[in-house]
């Protein structure tokens, strides 16, 4: 039998081990040390602008701790794009608050501005002004950072940008996570870099990320004793997890060009496959890491589904998934209000995520190429 290809798996680059071993050497295995400092200080250059990281135990850590920090209370309403992972919307629940969710573009699959701005319009109209917005760069993918911002700042509601998937992409030159009043990072296993598991919260002032960090170990007053004035959280990143993220900045660009060729590989795959539409960016001002490389089928094109295509892959042992199912469309999330068309709902049936990993062997792509081949053939 064939070894499994994975879809998305962890990319050690040699150099964890250094700092792990550093951080044993010197007895620092608590959620602090030097590296996770160093980490910290190794997301603020590569994000190239003035910013403040704090390194946390997880993307949703960061998440809640940013709808904290904008202020969303038990009842406030916060807006979030449908198209994500859950994780995108369920701090909304943490902090007691209800999701708005908006459909996306057919260009980025991102937060629609003109549903975004209908939302705005309509929930104010209803005594309900937004607190935030969740706006997501999907499988890496810049959303249109202008339009959706200027809606924001023309309604004065705070942008939470969710870059969990979007480590190494840009906008205009400008790397994604630096463009909201917070930004999201993850580094869990299947993300463009990995500490095993974690986040990080991207600030735009050092007191942002002071509070951050304050919140984030338990809400410990100044004080010789243990005090607490407010509700803390156990949320920040181990200095081993810290460790294993300081070998992985070291290859971060060669893990997104890697990411990129697998994009090249299929859009060189599916050119000549009628109704197979392969997902770019939209025009150069977006430069997508290629998280995970997406395909869509259309039906009038095509006489082959998605679905077909997954389940024969999964005969050939390579991992394919669909894409995520709208929140709107989740159960838990039912009673919550919805704007927008059907964008979301038309992607999810016809779109799937292919193997993206930066460690895909030339063998492991040739199984790929042949097992697809195969299926649209047949």
């Amino acid at each position: 039998m064939n070894s499994k290809i994975w879809l998305s798996s962890p990319h050690m680059g040699g150099n964890e081990l250094h700092y792990i071993h550093q951080a044993f050497d010197e007895n620092w295995v608590a959620p602090l040390g030097p590296n996770v400092n160093g980490l910290e200080d190794d997301l603020a250059k590569a994000l190239n602008k003035e910013v403040f990281v704090a390194a946390l135990s997880a993307g949703t850590a960061a998440l809640h701790l940013a709808l904290i920090q904008s202020g969303v209370q038990p009842g406030d309403e916060v807006i979030c794009q449908t198209m994500t992972f859950s994780a995108s919307a369920n701090p909304i629940a943490y902090c007691g608050a209800i999701p708005v969710f908006i459909d996306s573009e057919k260009e980025t699959w991102n937060l629609c501005p003109i549903a975004l701005e209908e939302a705005i319009q309509d929930r104010m109209a209803k005594g309900k002004k937004p607190k935030a917005i969740v706006a997501v760069h999907l499988y890496g993918m810049p959303y249109k950072v202008a339009e959706i911002n200027a809606v924001a700042e023309k309604y004065g509601i705070p942008v939470i940008e969710d870059a969990a998937e979007g480590l190494g992409s840009t906008y205009k030159g400008e790397n994604c996570g630096t463009f909201g009043a917070f930004g999201i990072l993850s580094f869990n296993g299947n993300k463009i870099i990995t500490t095993s598991g974690g986040g990080a919260l991207v600030c735009k002032t050092k007191s942002a990320k002071d509070q951050a960090v304050f919140l984030s170990t338990q809400a410990r007053d100044e004080a010789p004793h243990y005090q607490h004035s407010q509700i803390g959280y156990n949320y920040r990143m181990s200095n081993i997890a810290a460790g294993i993220g300081r070998g992985q900045m070291e290859v971060l660009e060669d893990r997104v060009q890697q990411r990129r060729a697998n994009n090249f590989f299929y859009r060189q795959l599916f050119q000549d496959i009628a109704g197979v539409s392969v997902f770019v960016e939209p025009s150069d001002d977006f430069f997508s890491n290629h998280w995970l490389s997406c395909i869509t089928i259309d039906s009038s094109l095509c006489s082959k589904t998605t679905e077909q295509l997954r389940l024969h892959l999964l005969e050939d042992q390579i991992e394919s998934r669909p894409l995520w199912k709208p929140m709107h469309l989740q159960p838990v999330f039912a009673a919550s209000p919805y704007y927008g068309g059907t964008v979301a709902e038309d992607l999810f049936k016809t779109g799937l995520c292919l193997p993206s990993g930066s460690n895909l062997q030339e063998e492991e792509l040739h199984r790929i190429a042949a097992a697809i081949r195969s299926f649209f053939n047949s």
